[in-house]
């Protein structure tokens, strides 16, 4: 496993779901200290570590191994058309990528407090 490109892979990725060490650590399992070896390269996790750190990355383990992608790497989407929305979004401008990614993040941050306060 390439160390430098697995690091900054995993903190790229966590800074772009603006989490902290600790905030992804919970998502995981693990304690922030475990994050920020991976990050530093200073440590590589277990099979089954990667497997978590990927999924709350919203990765493949491959991508964070290797760095790369294909259709199925990219996004593990069985909707075809949220598929081709993504698809689109991707060749945005920074800027709008990032109205809809705080579009997204609002509208399912709205669902989990609903789901949170039904009784």
């Amino acid at each position: 496993m390439k160390k430098n490109g697995f690091s900054e892979r995993i903190r790229e990725l966590r800074r772009q779901k603006n989490l902290s060490q600790t905030e992804m650590g919970k998502i995981v399992g693990l304690h922030y200290t475990h994050i920020s070896r991976y990050e530093r390269g200073l440590s590589i996790p277990a099979s089954d570590t990667l497997k978590r750190l990927a999924e709350g990355l919203g990765v493949t383990a491959d991508y964070l191994i290797e760095g790369k992608t294909n259709e199925v790497a990219k996004a593990k989407l069985e909707d075809k058309d949220l598929l081709q929305m993504f698809k689109e979004v991707e060749s945005l401008q920074e800027d709008d990528k990032m109205v809809v990614k705080k579009l997204l993040n609002a509208f399912l941050t709205n669902k989990k407090i609903q789901e949170l306060t039904k009784v």
